[in-house]
């Protein structure tokens, strides 16, 4: 077995056997001959058998090589010749080659002296150095290219294939953010026919044995070659691609003169994302079954690497994409685009530059204060107060002090004069929440102070004009607070001279996943860095719930939800969506069942109870009446066939 023998300046000679049809000489650990000399590059020369003789080639261009005293960059290797590597004016290392096998293998302190194999000893640990070094090198990296240019340095020097490629499809590589080193008047890597439906791919890393990117990257690939792992989905093996049966007649190789070519896919979730493509044009029969094991664990690095560049950039498309969304449908301090919604909002840009009362309706959690402090914000009263007044938390015989001030010893402990939010508000915007709670009593004094814009505060008898603007809110049905004798009908025609009612979110559409996404990255960053977004499953999970608080119930369950997050993505279990807390989804026959009902009820009502007018109204049977009245426990009383 031919040999190689290092002439140390102290202690004995070190000899390495040569095995491999590639034997890598330098000061890294990854070579198979590895001198711990810093005249020598890391990747300094290699010794090729190509079956008939063993040639020293050159892979550092800068490094120092001389075979019998003479500068050489590639020569046949004879028995006995002298190889001195180092660069110029930094000493440098003296080798011998011989043919045969001038001592025993040198070994390293943790191989198994009790190994059957010494060898393969050996190559299973510079595999392991490999890998620790390449996860070094990535741990290090800035960038994905960074990255990715490691990968392919590792595999190549692992494989000892001359020049590597990193090729993938198109949509991959634009998802990964990575750049084509070629040219852009080179085009596509491929020039023939993909598989149908396959996106076209494109040569992303391009490196040589030496560290170095390869220009011209396209033109040193075989597209027939590279097809074929494309379209089956497979690694490949091409001994000898010149006489291949399947291959040799290629034009690219032919073109090319190749010898041995080695593919591996890249694959995530059943995805094609793209495909390692190694090469050697000196050495036929390199590359083998074993060398294709290395190869497929160096694949599946790449491929998890691209999965999370695509993962990561997906993030950032869709934090982009919001930013946009939210520019484009946010009014104010409110976000939407359903149609209702913008509806409000066009009443709030025409109601707002005028002094006209205004009534903001909806349930809890629609964001009504929101909607009062816009119609502020957008009117000619921008520079002066606004005063908010929550009706239902001011004990009934506090508010009327609360809303008119009072005079010093007005009643026990008023043992100072002081305003109300009805002078404090002059020459701004005073804001009534939760007007419903108000009691009737006071409701009296309030209308006369919105009628004639004048308060009298307790225990005082002189008036006091204000110049203010009253928006009231409420989440109950005022009219039928009217009819229960809970509310004046006069103060609600007061308040009520625009209406402006907020949808539910529940009937907000996908107003509800714009929402969830703004309020986890306005939250995150301040909660927990480490939550990026949410899951498929979540997404679809808040879209299908309900959300009876509304905008309220869907910000604390994403506060609470970044907070206790062990993971990157927000699952639905982190918001406490559970299958059984999802509405269910009506099939077609029910939705149309169930607006049959509402629509005839409605109808119904309309008439009084008179079955057989809504009946012709309707162009049904009067049967068909009785049949949704026996459903309705809640239905109109009916007023008899004839209405009275």
């Amino acid at each position: 077995m031919p040999s190689l023998k290092w002439i140390r300046p102290e202690g004995r000679p070190k000899v390495f056997s040569i095995y491999k049809k590639i034997t890598s000489i330098g000061r890294a650990g990854g070579n198979d001959v590895a001198i711990d000399d810093r005249a020598v590059a890391e990747h300094h020369v290699q010794i090729v058998f190509d079956g008939k003789a063993f040639n020293l080639n050159e892979v550092d261009l800068d490094a120092d090589i001389q075979v019998n005293q003479k500068k050489k960059r590639r020569v046949r290797l004879e028995h006995g010749d002298r190889i001195d590597l180092g660069r110029s004016g930094s000493g440098g290392v003296e080798l011998h080659f011989s043919l045969f096998d001038e001592g025993a293998p040198d070994r390293d302190d943790d191989d198994d002296d009790d190994d059957d194999d010494p060898r393969r000893t050996r190559a299973e640990i510079m595999g392991l150095r490999r890998l620790h070094e390449l996860s070094v090198r990535l741990m290090h990296a800035t960038s994905m290219d960074a990255q990715l240019e490691a990968l392919m340095d590792a595999v190549i020097d692992a494989t000892s294939a001359g020049k590597g490629f990193l090729v993938l499809l198109d949509a991959a590589g634009a998802r990964a953010g990575d750049k084509d080193t070629t040219s852009s008047s080179e085009g596509p890597a491929l020039s023939g026919p993909l598989a149908p439906g396959s996106a076209e791919p494109r040569v992303a890393v391009a490196r040589n044995l030496g560290g170095r990117s390869l220009e011209s990257a396209v033109s040193q690939l075989s597209d027939s070659i590279l097809r074929k792992v494309i379209d089956t989905r497979q690694p490949l093996i091409v001994s000898d691609a010149l006489s291949d049966t399947l291959f040799g007649r290629s034009a690219s190789v032919m073109n090319l003169q190749l010898a041995s070519v080695m593919c591996a896919p890249l694959l995530a979730r059943g995805e094609l994302l793209g495909v390692i493509y190694l090469g050697n044009d000196d050495v036929r029969g390199l590359f083998t079954e074993a060398t294709l094991d290395v190869l497929t664990v160096f694949a599946a690095q790449a491929s998890l690497l691209l999965q999370n560049a695509m993962l990561l950039d997906q993030l950032r498309t869709d934090r982009d994409q919001l930013e946009e969304q939210l520019h484009e449908k946010t009014f104010g301090d409110l976000i939407g685009t359903n149609p209702s919604l913008v509806e409000v909002f066009t009443k709030v840009k025409k109601v707002a530059t005028t002094d006209i009362s205004v009534l903001i309706t909806g349930e809890t959690g629609t964001g009504k204060e929101l909607i009062a402090r816009e119609v502020h914000r957008r009117s000619g009263r921008k520079d002066g107060p606004f005063v908010v007044v929550n009706c239902g938390a001011i004990p009934e015989n506090l508010m009327e002090s609360e809303l008119f001030g009072h005079v010093r010893g007005a009643f026990t402990g008023a043992i100072a004069t002081r305003s109300g939010k009805f002078q404090q508000a002059s020459g701004g915007t005073l804001f009534l929440d939760e007007i419903g709670e108000m009691p009737v009593a006071l409701q009296v004094k309030l209308l006369r102070a919105l009628q004639e814009r004048v308060v009298n505060k307790v225990g005082d008898a002189k008036a006091e004009r204000v110049d203010i603007r009253v928006i009231a809110a409420t989440n109950r049905n005022l009219e039928d607070e009217i009819k229960k004798g809970a509310f004046r009908e006069d103060l609600y025609y007061r308040l009520n001279v625009v209406n402006l009612h907020l949808p539910p979110l529940r009937e907000r559409g996908d107003d509800v996943v714009l929402l969830a996404k703004f309020l986890l990255s306005k939250y995150a960053e301040e909660l927990n860095p480490k939550v990026k977004g949410f899951t498929p499953n979540a997404l679809i999970a808040i879209r299908k719930y309900e959300w009876p608080g509304n905008v309220r119930q869907l910000e604390n369950r994403i506060k609470k939800a970044i907070v206790l997050c062990d993971k990157t993505l927000v699952g639905p279990e982190d918001l406490d969506l559970f299958p059984e807390t999802l509405s269910s989804i009506m099939t077609l026959a029910q939705a149309r069942e169930e607006f049959q009902r509402r629509y005839i009820l409605e109808v119904l009502e309309r008439n009084n109870g008179n079955r057989t007018k809504t009946a012709r109204d309707l162009g049904v049977d009067p049967r068909t009446i009785f049949r949704y009245l026996e459903r309705e426990p809640d239905a109109p009383a009916p007023g008899g066939d004839d209405g009275t």
